[in-house]
């Protein structure tokens, strides 16, 4: 199955970005959806009103989080690993999500880009 890795830059300090990933009003904030988020590792959380599942597997405060996404009947979950790097501009935020079911890749590819990513970017230049 494929991966995907890539690098976003967000004007905010990587401590504020963890926070907006990992805190629950906040994520709601930046998605605009319900969500269930508790920083545990083993917790099953999910995001956009389900639409994002999973489990968190690892995370250092302001410097990564580790999940699990699990996607339907597929017997294998993605890995998405998230690593805030200090940058000029604020974070440099490395989107590593691996083992991406083949048939979904181009729409999580996409989504990563074109709305997750907007999302939380546009929340910080606010």
């Amino acid at each position: 199955m494929p991966d995907f890795k890539k690098y976003y830059t967000i004007t905010a300090l990587p401590e504020e970005v963890f926070a907006g990933l990992t805190f629950k009003p906040t994520i709601e904030l930046w998605t605009g959806f319900s969500a269930e988020f508790k920083l545990e590792k083993g917790a099953e959380f999910f995001m956009w009103d389900g639409d994002i599942a999973g489990e968190i597997i690892d995370f250092e405060h302001g410097k990564m989080l580790q999940e699990k996404w699990h996607f339907g009947d597929q017997e294998e979950d993605s890995i998405v690993t998230l690593k805030f790097h200090d940058h000029k501009k604020g974070t440099s935020l490395e989107v590593n999500h691996t083992n991406i079911p083949a048939e979904s890749y181009d729409d999580i590819v996409d989504g990563w880009t074109s709305v997750f990513m907007k999302e939380l970017i546009d929340f910080y230049k606010e």
